[in-house]
């Protein structure tokens, strides 16, 4: 939060000089303590957040390289005249317990060529495939997995948070 309010400073002021930079420091510095002393932030949501954010990152590479990886096999798929695709479609049920997971997983496969969410009901999905070996393995792919990941990080803060807010 204290890197996010200096690089709100240094926006706001357009430039990026020593006395922009001396002057920046210390206001910043009295800003972040009044949110932490009267808002109720803790320093320790800013780890929280470096964290998932590098969480995010590899989610993102991973997501990025899985469009790539099906895209060739898509294009393969489609230029093949002589074999005819075998459509499917998948449904399966994940153990994802925030609306944010699921919808991200419902995109994710979505965004994935060869692949499209066509319903997504509580933690069922239903998935159609232009191949059905597109559709094996989506209920434990690595999408659920990372997500699944940044789910219980989450739990694990909240928690810690209430805890201690309680004593």
């Amino acid at each position: 939060m204290f890197i996010l309010l200096f690089l709100l400073w240094v926006i706001l002021n357009g430039q990026l000089t020593l006395e922009i930079i001396l002057i920046g420091l210390p206001v910043t510095a009295l800003v972040y303590a009044f949110i932490c002393k009267f808002m109720g932030y803790h320093a320790d949501s800013d780890l929280f957040l470096i964290r998932e954010f590098l969480k995010l990152i590899r989610y993102l590479a991973v997501l990025i390289y899985e469009i790539l990886k099906a895209n060739v096999v898509t294009i393969g798929k489609v230029l093949r005249f002589g074999k005819e695709a075998s459509p499917a479609i998948v449904t399966f049920d994940v153990t994802l317990k925030t609306e944010l997971g699921r919808a991200l997983l419902a995109n994710s496969i979505t965004l994935t060529p060869g692949t499209i969410t066509v319903s997504l009901s509580e933690n069922h999905y239903v998935v159609h495939c232009l191949d059905k070996k597109f559709g094996e393995g989506l209920d434990s792919s690595i999408f659920v997995r990372l997500i699944a990941d940044m789910e219980r990080d989450y739990e694990r803060f909240m928690e810690k948070r209430k805890q201690r807010t309680a004593s």
